[in-house]
């Protein structure tokens, strides 16, 4: 069973990783192409092409020209640790141990529009490219093109000794559309987090952002291996809602007085 997660957008690499170990990221040619793309860009294109504000945009074009296709921990950190925003205040990966970091280095894939996947311990140098983003390549229009079936292709590679394969999608829909439904050869369980908020349960972004990591940090913590052992996720008040679930959706909400 494979968990995926979106990246941030908000990035650390001012703190110490917690862990020396560390792999390379798997579609670091792919990657190196995008950047190529990218180096062509000015900071105002940049800007426009991501709604940034121009310091946001003159710091990304500066990453990267920094960026190497030879990933040390010297330009690089653990993708796991460096990703800072919602979903990671939820996983809290700093506080896991050796073992349970290494157990989500083989169930956790992290979707990424510049480095297609990455593992919790790759190495990743600082970037920001949305999956969404309509960055045209000489593959097509936009990363999704860019990525075709290349990712659900990495997950059925992942996925092929499971006797019954299954991708618990924790990403964001701009994220997940990025895999190929088609070739993928897996089951797909989608987890739904609701908040109660004005008189009725909704999904409410900060929040179920944060429920993600918090699943998959619960997932890692007991090593889950079936999809029905998540229905017990209860952390930070959420409860799983058996009467509006299926086999493939699974609804937790959670009603804070």
């Amino acid at each position: 069973m494979l968990f995926l997660l979106s990246p941030a957008k908000s990035l650390d690499y001012e703190s110490a990783p917690t862990t020396v170990h560390h792999s390379q990221p798997l579609f670091i040619p792919q990657a190196a192409e995008l950047i190529e793309v990218l180096r062509q860009k000015t900071p105002a294109d940049v800007a426009s092409l991501m709604s940034l504000s121009d310091a946001l945009a003159t710091l990304n074009v500066g990453r990267y020209a920094a960026w190497r296709p030879r990933f040390t921990t010297a330009n690089s950190k653990q993708a796991v640790l460096a990703f800072d925003g919602d979903v990671y205040g939820g996983l809290q990966a700093t506080t896991l141990s050796e073992a349970q970091l290494q157990w989500a280095q083989q169930h956790v894939a992290i979707l990424s529009g510049l480095y297609g996947v990455l593992r919790p311990l790759d190495l990743m140098q600082p970037y920001r490219l949305e999956m969404g983003t309509r960055l045209a390549t000489s593959r097509g229009k936009d990363l999704y093109a860019f990525w075709g079936r290349t990712i659900a292709d990495h997950l059925n590679e992942r996925l092929a000794g499971d006797v019954s394969p299954v991708v618990v999608n924790l990403a964001s829909e701009e994220y997940f559309k990025v895999v190929d439904r088609k070739a993928l050869q897996a089951r797909v369980v989608q987890c739904v987090f609701e908040d109660w908020k004005g008189g009725a349960y909704k999904i409410i972004s900060f929040h179920a952002k944060r429920a993600r990591g918090l699943m998959a940090r619960w997932a890692i913590e007991r090593g889950v291996t079936l999809p029905a052992d998540l229905q017990g996720f209860d952390s930070e008040g959420y409860r799983h809602e058996a009467a509006l679930s299926g086999p493939d959706r699974l609804v937790f909400r959670r009603k804070v007085v």
